[in-house]
């Protein structure tokens, strides 16, 4: 980790902006999940990609705020809200059994989420360990490098 004078923090308060990710394989897990974790989740602000975020909705009868489908842009955008500081969580449901054609994007998204230092499961057993923890029902201060370090290294003077 950087030194503390490298590091900086952010606060995720006690409504957690979650953000729910399922493939077409695992859709039906993640909405059984959710599901059983209906009084907690609607506690939160949700957001999800394409259809995982219309069947969200359904299930838990509160708004989700959604975003393309993950192929045609929407882990792009998630991405995006997790380098602005706009989600705090990723429940990131994939088949690891299924080729996935955007495998780049997916890629890129957990990378960020650990770029972050943002909690980030990728099964149902780490969701509900995330869902269970203390920190769901206080504030949480996040600490990130702050990267100068690595950009002062990789800047090339000519």
């Amino acid at each position: 980790m950087a030194s503390k004078d490298e590091c900086q923090s952010f606060e995720i308060g006690i409504r957690k902006r979650i953000a729910l990710v399922a493939h077409d394989n695992k859709k039906s897990e993640l909405i059984e999940w959710v599901k059983r974790n209906h009084d907690q989740l609607i506690l939160h602000e949700l957001h999800a990609t394409g259809t995982t975020g219309s069947l969200i909705e359904a299930v838990l009868g509160i708004p989700v705020i959604k975003y393309k489908s993950g192929p045609l842009g929407g882990d792009q955008q998630l991405g995006a809200k997790i380098a602005e500081q706009s989600i705090d969580m990723l429940i990131f449901i994939a088949d690891p059994l299924e080729a996935q054609p955007h495998d780049s994007d997916i890629r890129a998204l957990t990378r960020l989420a650990s770029v972050w230092n943002i909690p980030m499961a990728c099964n149902l057993s780490t969701a509900d360990f995330l869902l269970t923890s203390p920190y769901m029902i206080n504030t949480y201060k996040r600490i990130v490098p702050t990267f100068e370090h690595y950009l002062k290294r990789n800047i090339k003077i000519n």
